[in-house]
């Protein structure tokens, strides 16, 4: 008969363990055995040479550890998954009490997670614990150590006061690839004089397994990390091209409504309401983004209604003409972030365009290319010269160019001077989001 283990790692992919037939003796028990649990942990590019003390026939404990590591390996938060290790083991090893310390690089402790007390006496314990006596030992020489008396050890250096008096003790690291994760502790077996070979064995086969799970919340914390900060990456994008962008619109429009103030009473009223709308829509932009959501001009609406929107505003505020041009079927099977990218892409062009080209026209085009959708916004303003701002866009171009590219897309600016300027945005109708951003490309 054939036994297999799943090889897993905190830092490498699952693989697979085989043991051959057997000599002699029974057949394999159908969970593997604690012993292939602590060389699949270990595993991955070596196999260790540590082995548990043999427990053939003890189909209880096996159960008994993969219940617990079945338990651990459900629980994503670090935080949760180290206490549930440390509960798990103090109920495995039939101890009263328990902990699990954290050390740092430099070997002392940087967490200690306790179970078997309550709230308040942990609060009266003077100190906590850093890594001195018992505790510094197995986190310096990571070794399983039992103990019938851990007071009568030559590295013991006692308890502070108010703690629980403790005898009988067992420590067992947690590790993975020659590296130190965690240490257990545990103390005052009930029942027993000391800690027996089967709680080692217990315990060691749960230390396996804890390595993993320890290893998977840590690269969840990471992951998690990395997704608020991308997060803000991107309301920060979207304040700057929809949120102060709009801004600006309503500052022009206020801007020519004070140039007129005196010659024409009714144009000024109109400028004057246009920027009121103007503000009244930021305020609701911005309830939007505090409650994460899309802006609400483009939430419900299909992509070419909200660009017709954008086009008014535009016009209203800036008075130049703009044309735009549509196909009837650009929304069909559209992907919603390619839908918002496209719309903030336009925004921030027309608002380039306002701020900087000094144009009477602008053209926008949004058509469908295959399975691509294709964004053309050309004016006839002043353009510049790429080659003399050394291909560095500003600000704007690199959050249009960094929308495309993080969508599967690709985003280029042409530009003459004294002939207008040229953005044309390809992406995806299905955007994906694993393409590593890149700046604007001029060609």
């Amino acid at each position: 008969m054939w036994a297999s283990s799943t090889l897993r790692h905190p830092e490498l992919a699952g693989g697979g363990l085989v043991c051959g037939r057997r000599a002699s003796g029974p057949p394999f028990f159908v969970q593997p055995a604690p012993a292939c649990y602590n060389t699949a942990a270990g595993g991955g590019s070596r196999i260790t040479k540590t082995r548990l003390p043999p427990q053939p026939n003890d189909t209880a404990g096996l159960l008994a550890i993969n219940d617990a590591a079945l338990t651990i390996a459900a629980e994503p938060a670090l935080d949760k998954v180290l206490q549930k290790i440390v509960d798990l083991a103090r109920e495995l090893a039939h101890a009263r009490y328990g902990a699990l310390g954290i050390p740092d690089p430099d070997g002392r402790l940087t967490q200690f997670i306790v179970s078997g007390m309550g709230d308040e006496q942990k609060a009266r314990i003077e100190g906590k614990p850093t890594g001195r006596g018992v505790l510094g030992l197995l986190l310096n020489q990571p070794q399983v150590l039992r103990l019938s008396d851990l007071r009568q050890h030559p590295v013991s250096v006692g308890f502070p006061r108010h703690h629980p008096p403790m005898a009988s003790f067992m420590g067992v690291p947690i590790a993975a690839q020659g590296r130190l994760m965690a240490s257990l502790y545990l103390t005052d077996r009930i029942g027993e004089d000391q800690f027996t070979e089967r709680d080692e064995w217990l315990i060691r086969g749960l230390a396996a397994h804890a390595a993993v799970a320890i290893g998977n919340a840590r690269r969840y914390e990471r992951i998690r990390r990395m997704a608020v900060l991308e997060e803000r990456e991107r309301i920060g994008m979207d304040l700057h091209d929809g949120i102060i962008q709009s801004i600006y619109a309503v500052g022009l429009s206020l801007e020519l409504a004070r140039m007129v103030l005196k010659e024409n009473a009714d144009e000024t009223l109109q400028h004057t309401t246009s920027a009121i709308e103007g503000l009244d829509n930021i305020i609701r932009d911005i309830r939007s983004y505090i409650m994460d959501l899309q802006p609400a001009r483009i939430q419900d609406d299909p992509l070419g209604i909200a660009l017709e929107r954008l086009v008014r505003e535009f016009r209203a505020n800036t008075l130049v003409q703009v044309a735009l041009e549509v196909d009837g079927d650009v929304d069909d099977g559209l992907a919603d972030n390619c839908r918002l990218a496209l719309f903030h892409i336009t925004q921030e062009a027309l608002a380039n365009v306002a701020k900087h080209a000094r144009a009477s026209t602008v053209n926008v085009r949004l058509g469908s290319l295959h399975d691509r959708v294709v964004l053309n916004v050309e004016d006839d303003g002043a353009g510049f010269d790429s080659d003399r701002i050394g291909g560095i866009p500003g600000h704007g171009l690199s959050n249009m160019a960094l929308r495309a590219r993080s969508l599967g897309g690709n985003l280029t600016v042409s530009s003459t001077v004294g002939k207008g300027t040229h953005v044309r945005a390809v992406l995806p109708a299905q955007a994906t989001s694993d393409v590593p951003p890149m700046l604007v490309t001029f060609p």
